[in-house]
């Protein structure tokens, strides 16, 4: 049984007594391997390094930093298939979803590799006579992440890039569910020259969360996951006087005007719903149908939807693969039940999908729901799985009142040819991230991303513009040379220009 050890000091790691957990591979239910636990004797093994090799790299050259990144980010493009191969067999969905996964944690890398541009600070000359002021960016120290579950690639490449950088060291703890690719990328930041102890992996649960939150070594800490951790994450880094922002859990909403094309909205329902099985922080969950189109707009997601294909992430034509553990199946499928309990119309039902030869493959197929209702729990709650309801409204002020009502902000979607509605719909939203005719709208790299209300924690997303601001804290520098023989006084008097 293979054991997926942590990365310390640009080497393989294991902690003394370090418990062990499984690892899964989804689509068969079997323990793949075992994955070490550490704990707060591994995270601050992880905090000595960083905090050794932060001096040297925060004093390396701009020039020499984009080099480095420019050779990770080469590394990481030919072994793009091999990390999506680890996410697939851990984490379960299909290899073309988790090829778009490295493609986009790939882009935030090329965003960073123009470090000596993102770094530039500011100067103006003769603020006041004979006196200059100008404006550095400089590193923080050792930067932690976060990350969860569904994107073991994608959300730690949101993070390290841009903090190693700005000048910053790392120490990452991905999920324990499907903890191979951190280790991947950790061999292939060594081989693209990255001094030892820049960029640390630690494995672990709770232990090791708590144990970062509460280390006076580490300045920052970034995470993204479930909206009760991510406030438990922010209120306890921020606490310990750390740099913090935690992204959460979201309800995204699919408003679908009455002029709007079903076909093309349905196609985006259907993808954005079902997608890596529901298991994205940006996964359409609840679709608002507005007046007359509900109808037709239910009949055609229901059509698309009893044709997809579920199955092993592997195989070929699959377009679900499982959900990432039995026990999330389970919740997710029990979710669907109090559904059903609660009077909603249940159009396609997955409970009992079953996999010929994958029996006990954490299977759950894709679920439809109609006629749900604000107040069901199918609509209050992140279910995190493959299950997609209908909310039917009258008109625009009404979905945008329930859209606006809603805890999350994370991401929102409008489909119409209506350009004026769409106009003044990205203006009165009150979410962090807005489609329109987009189901999907995650930024690119060069913007940021996050969402509002309980979606984030902090007042900084992630990567582009916000991934630089945390990574780094401005200095404002003042300078002024007196010129030989000029007069000299006491002046006790608030400086002002002159």
């Amino acid at each position: 049984m293979n054991t997926i050890t942590h990365w310390v000091g640009g080497q393989a790691f294991r902690g003394e007594g370090d418990p062990l957990d499984a690892v899964y591979n989804p689509a068969t239910g079997k323990q793949s391997a075992q994955v070490a636990l550490g704990g707060a004797e591994v995270v601050d093994a992880a905090v000595a390094a960083a905090r050794a090799a932060f001096p040297a790299w925060r004093d390396t050259s701009l020039a020499r930093r984009a080099k480095v990144l420019f050779s990770f980010r080469n590394l990481v493009d030919e072994h793009h298939d091999d990390l999506a191969r680890l996410v697939t067999a851990e984490h379960g969905k299909t290899l073309d979803d988790a090829r778009g996964e490295v493609q986009r944690g790939l882009e935030v890398v090329e965003f960073a590799c123009g470090v000596p541009h993102l770094l530039k600070g500011s100067y103006s000359d003769g603020v006041s006579t004979n006196v200059d002021a100008l404006s550095i960016h400089q590193p923080l120290g050792v930067a932690a992440g976060i990350t969860p579950f569904n994107f073991p690639v994608m959300v730690p490449m949101w993070m390290f890039p841009l903090a190693i950088a700005c000048g910053n060291t790392f120490v990452l703890k991905p999920s324990e569910k499907d903890p191979s690719p951190a280790l991947l990328l950790a061999e292939l930041w060594a081989q693209a020259g990255l001094p030892a102890g820049v960029f640390n992996v630690v494995q672990g649960s709770k232990a090791a969360v708590d144990a970062i939150l509460a280390h006076p070594g580490i300045a920052a800490v970034s995470f993204v996951g479930s909206t009760p951790v991510a406030r438990y994450v922010y209120e306890q880094g921020a606490s310990a006087g750390k740099r913090a922002q935690a992204l959460g859990g979201a309800k995204n909403h699919m408003v679908v005007l009455p002029d709007a094309d079903i076909d093309v909205a349905a196609d985006a329902a259907v993808s954005a719903g079902y997608g890596s099985a529901g298991e994205r922080c940006m996964a359409i969950s609840a679709v608002v149908a507005v007046g007359r189109v509900a109808d037709e707009l239910v009949e055609a997601v229901r059509q698309r939807t009893i044709k997809l294909s579920t199955g092993p992430g592997l195989a070929p034509g699959v377009q679900m693969g499982p959900l990432v553990t039995r026990a999330h199946r389970d919740r997710v499928s029990a979710y669907v039940d109090a559904g059903v309990a609660a009077g909603a119309e249940l159009v396609v039902d997955g409970r009992d999908h079953r996999v010929e030869g994958h029996e006990e493959g954490f299977f759950l197929g894709p679920c439809l729901f109609d006629r749900v209702t604000s107040e069901m729990s199918i609509y209050t709650d992140e279910i995190f799985g493959p299950v997609l309801s209908v909310l039917r409204v009258e008109d625009y002020e009404q979905a945008l009142h329930l859209v606006n009502s809603n805890r999350y902000g994370n991401g929102v979607a409008l489909f119409t040819n209506d350009g004026l509605a769409a106009r003044r719909f990205q203006r009165e939203v009150e979410v962090g991230m807005v489609g329109i005719n987009v189901p999907i709208p995650t930024p690119m790299a060069y913007y940021s991303f996050g969402g509002w209300k309980q979606s984030l924690f902090g007042d900084s997303h992630v990567h582009g513009e916000h991934g630089v601001h945390f990574y780094t804290r401005t200095k404002a520098v003042t300078v002024r040379w007196p010129e030989p023989g000029a007069e000299r006084a006491i002046n006790l008097g608030f400086p002002v220009a002159h």
